[in-house]
Formats: C-alpha cells, structure tokens, sequence
C-alpha cells in the first residue's frame, strides 16, 4: 500500500473514532492554570487547541522550552506525543515533578518518564504493515482527548461533518504557494492544515493568525497564491476575501460552522481533504516527507 492511499484510509476511519471515542475526566478549571500541555508537530496544535478552549488558563508549550524553564517543577505538565520517542518530550518528562504523558504507546519511552499515562488507541484503528503517513486519525484522536481534558466537550455528528468537508473541499483549487488564517480558536488548525501541505505535497505553506496577516505575511503574496481563510463570514473576513481577489489571489473561505467543536472537526477534516485531493490531482502515490528521505533522515536525526 503507498502511503497517500494509506492517509485515505486513515482520514476515512475517523468516523468510526468519533463513535468510539472516550473522553476523559475535565480538570477542574480551579487547577487549569497550574497546568501545561506540551507536545510538537501535530501534538503542539492538540495543546494549542486545549489551550484555546480553556480560554488562556492552560498553557502550551514546546517541549525544549519547557526543558529549560523552572515550570517543569511547579506545574503540572501533559506531554502529549503519538510516538512516545520525541527525545524534547522525553528530556522535559525526565525533569517534571507532575507528568502524564498522552501517547498510544504505553511501552514507549516518553510512558515510562512520566508518573501517569493516557494511551490513545488509534492504533487499534491501522491495518497490519500500515505504512508510515500523514498524521490524521492520531492527531484528531490526540486532540479529542486534550480537548475533553479541558471541558465535558460535545462531539457533534461527526459524519455530517465529515461530509460536508469533504464535499466542499472538491471545489477548490490550491497554488504551490498557500496562507492558512485562523483566528484564536482556529490558528492552530491552520498550523494543521499547513503540516499536511508540507508532508504531504512538499509545498509552501505558511500559517498565520487573521488579524496579523494584514499586517505582515500579505506583503510577501504574489498573484496566484493561495489564502485559505478558517473564519466564520463576517464583516472583515469578507471585505479580506473582496480585496485579495481584486488583487488576483486564489481565495478559499469555507462555510465554517459556528461553534468550538464543530469547528475543529470541519476544518480538520477540510485540512486533510485539501491536502489529498491535490495528491491525486498530480498522481502522488506517496507523501512527499516520505520520498524526499534526504530531509526525513535529518529530521528523525533531531526528533529522536
């Protein structure tokens, strides 16, 4: 099995992990502040969306960063790594006075650093020999469970949602070059949607806050890029959306639902749809991370 029709597969099966999933046990907003989600890659977003969720009162933070403060010591720290072998995890968990670590692998090193653990059970999901892909059915796993960490969360139909994602993501068309904006709940989905460009297709993806991107990334656009806008219509998404297609810019602004969750299965799910469509648009059989080993060998040289 190539490893885009293997993310396929795992973006498919995600319906059948909002029907299954568990959620945990709210901390009492009493005790958020004291608390720290810290994880990277795909794992930063689930701590970002926790901490977005919690309105400011939970952290987030990179692992190497958290290494090298005195937080490790008087707050209570949620690594969360599918893997459980990211080595800036790891390092920081060895340090922290209170840990749990949110993984799949409960024999992984990251599970045996931390006083308690979380296993999420994507796994079970995956054929035998899956190849190694894209993340998607772990992330939205990862991040389901922050998120019910935070508050006694609401799944929506996740079908429905599904759906409509990948119904309305057949319309669009991306450039090379690609902008994802979000605003405070959805700038970390936008990070998402940028990671799967980058391993997926390889391509030039940026993601930047709504507000910000006026003010900065806007200046280094070129006529036939691409905006993609994760914002519920309003007054200044719309006139944003007017004036960059006056200017030759490939605007993509979603129906997004409103409200917290709904939000985030739409916009995940519209991420990885985006992403495979062009895939299969350039007949990719495999992600680009995954050929392009060169860069893949650097990378697990710095992550583990």
């Amino acid at each position: 099995m190539n490893t885009i029709t293997a993310f396929e597969k795992d973006v498919e099966l995600q319906t059948f992990l909002l029907k299954s999933f568990k959620k945990q046990k709210p901390i009492p907003k009493n005790a958020q502040n004291n608390i720290i989600f810290s994880g990277s890659g795909d794992s930063l977003v689930s701590s970002m969306l926790a901490e977005s969720l919690s309105d400011g009162l939970i952290r987030a933070m990179n692992p190497m960063d958290l290494y090298c403060s005195s937080l490790l010591k008087s707050k209570s720290i949620y690594f969360v790594s599918i893997s459980g072998n990211t080595i800036a995890n790891i390092k920081a968990a060895k340090h922290a006075k209170h840990s749990t670590a949110i993984t799949v692998k409960s024999d992984s090193r990251l599970a045996f650093a931390t006083k308690n653990i979380i296993v999420l059970n994507s796994n079970t999901y995956h054929r035998r020999h899956h190849p190694v892909t894209a993340g998607s059915i772990s992330f939205l796993e990862s991040a389901l469970t922050c998120l019910s960490l935070v508050k006694n969360i609401k799944i929506p139909r996740g079908s429905k949602l599904f759906l409509k994602a990948k119904n309305d993501s057949k319309k669009y068309r991306v450039s090379k070059r690609i902008y994802i904006l979000g605003n405070e709940f959805t700038f970390p989905l936008a990070m998402y949607c940028a990671s799967k460009f980058y391993e997926i297709m390889g391509y030039d993806a940026h993601y930047c806050r709504i507000e910000q991107f006026s003010h900065m990334e806007l200046f280094s656009t070129k006529k036939g890029d691409t905006v993609i806008l994760f914002e519920t219509s309003s007054h200044h998404s719309l006139q944003l959306v007017k004036n960059l297609k006056r200017i030759g810019i490939n605007v993509i602004h979603p129906s997004v639902p409103s409200g917290k969750m709904p939000q985030f299965l739409y916009c995940t799910f519209f991420s990885q749809f985006l992403a495979l469509n062009e895939a299969k648009r350039k007949q990719r059989r495999d992600c680009y991370f995954v050929t392009a080993k060169k860069l893949r060998n650097i990378s697990n040289q710095m992550i583990y």
